[in-house]
């Protein structure tokens, strides 16, 4: 991803004035480039708006007889929350069930990046990731589980350091066949929670 001069120069501006409204001055040694960096660094973290998701996927779908459930666990997740742009983070667990189609197992954690390097809620997040997965590869189901951490309930507001939100997004046989999402929640560990 490559920052663009006029993006920078802009948002950096912003952050300069930002900064003195805050009462800092901007003009001290370890702010002076501080507004270059933070423009920099929301180009980076939004990144995701430029990308076609569609198009990453399918440059790694492979023909494929139907096969068990597919899962990749413990993905990575770091994202902006759209009402404080503060981070949340955490890790989501994808899992399809093939019809005639596999993808490529580093496509879906690009897939994941690619919606969480936006201002994001994550109930969202969760359902663009299956929704894709399932328009893209047209399989018997998808099964998205995103277990993250906020900033914004852990650094202002009601200031709870150990809670975490999961949610999840069941489609096709998960959410229609009880014994599949129970084999699911099985494999992942989650079978016994309440």
């Amino acid at each position: 991803m490559t920052n663009k001069p006029d993006k920078t120069q802009s948002i950096s501006k912003k952050m300069h004035e930002i900064l003195k409204t805050l009462g800092e001055d901007p003009s001290r040694e370890g702010l002076l480039k501080t507004p270059e960096r933070y423009a920099r660094a929301m180009q980076f973290l939004t990144s995701g708006y430029g990308l076609d998701v569609d198009a990453i996927a399918r440059k790694a779908l492979f023909k494929q007889e139907d096969s068990e459930i597919v899962i990749i666990r413990d993905i990575e997740l770091f994202s902006l929350c759209e009402h404080h742009l503060l981070p949340f983070y955490g890790k989501v667990h994808v899992a399809y069930l093939p019809k005639g189609k596999i993808i490529g197992l580093s496509k879906v954690p690009r897939i994941v990046d690619a919606f969480a390097r936006r201002l994001q809620v994550q109930e969202r997040l969760t359902t663009e990731i299956s929704n894709t997965l399932m328009r893209v590869l047209k399989p018997h189901g998808v099964a998205v589980i995103a277990e993250c951490s906020h900033l914004c309930m852990m650094m202002r507001g009601v200031e709870k350091q150990h809670s975490y939100t999961v949610t999840s997004s069941m489609l096709g046989a998960f959410r229609t066949n009880p014994t599949t999402r129970q084999e699911l929640l099985h494999l992942l560990g989650m079978g016994g929670r309440k």
